[in-house]
């Protein structure tokens, strides 16, 4: 746990994925809560990844799952995803959408993949969770076509100003990762400045992506306090009203009634 948290504060990772971490999840989810990281959302990336993140979510109190099919895994089709999304862990749909980045499945197939999962997000009336990548225009078009869900969210957000924009003025939240900590991230840092606070999140995707300075690490879900505390300096906001807003922000995204018992 780094040193630097504010043990007081309460964060919610809206986005990690308890699956594919080396460590044991009650390890890591004890590691989080001493760090503040009281909440978390383990996302499903398959049919099977996902009825795992399920099974692991039912275990701990504050932890919840989604049910989705990655646009890298778009080939493989959606049978079995209505039978993930009825476990009671799960509270979205997602992680879906369009990665034109490495085009690991053909782009009509992610296209018609993702138009699916945003239907199944409007019949459930479950949260969207989005997964976009130099694939904005048509990111957009789909769901401007599809009926964007009320409750949406672009996780790992890696684009401008302009996407960052037109994301929310389709009602969408827009969550950042530790890539907002990177060097090279300008662009993203001019993001952050222009997503209303109300519209904001914060996550890990660990074990993906760890923030400065534990770059080269595993990443962990506690390390989104590091992410909350860099987003504070940077829109000169206290850090306990960074961690309020997002946390409030990602219980209503994902429908949350009650705290952590």
């Amino acid at each position: 746990m780094p040193e630097e948290i504010d043990q007081s504060l309460e964060w919610f990772d809206n986005h990690c994925h308890l699956t594919s971490l080396s460590v044991e999840p009650s390890a890591v989810v004890e590691q989080a809560k001493a760090a503040g990281v009281t909440r978390l959302i383990t996302v499903g990336c398959t049919i099977e990844d996902s009825k795992a993140a399920a099974g692991i979510a039912a275990g701990f109190d504050g932890v919840w799952a989604t049910a989705g099919l990655h646009p890298h895994e778009a080939s493989d089709g959606l049978d079995g995803l209505d039978e993930a999304l009825d476990h009671p862990s799960v509270v979205a749909v997602g992680e879906c959408g369009l990665d034109y980045h490495y085009d690991n499945s053909p782009r009509d197939a992610q296209a018609d993949m993702f138009a699916q999962q945003i239907a199944m997000a409007n019949e459930r009336q479950l949260a969207l969770v989005i997964h976009t990548r130099e694939a904005w225009d048509d990111t957009f078009d789909l769901l401007d076509r599809e009926g964007i869900p009320d409750r949406t969210v672009f996780h790992c957000f890696t684009g401008g100003p302009d996407e960052a924009t037109a994301a929310v003025d389709r009602g969408a939240r827009v969550s950042f990762s530790g890539i907002v900590t990177f060097g090279s991230a300008q662009d993203l840092r001019d993001a952050a400045a222009v997503v209303p606070l109300d519209r904001m999140l914060i996550e890990t995707d660990s074990p993906y992506l760890a923030p400065v300075p534990h770059r080269g690490e595993q990443n962990r879900p506690a390390n989104v306090a590091v992410v909350g505390r860099y987003l504070a300096e940077l829109l000169d906001r206290p850090a306990a009203e960074v961690a309020a807003a997002t946390t409030a922000n990602a219980i209503t995204l994902f429908g949350l009634d009650e705290p952590p018992s």
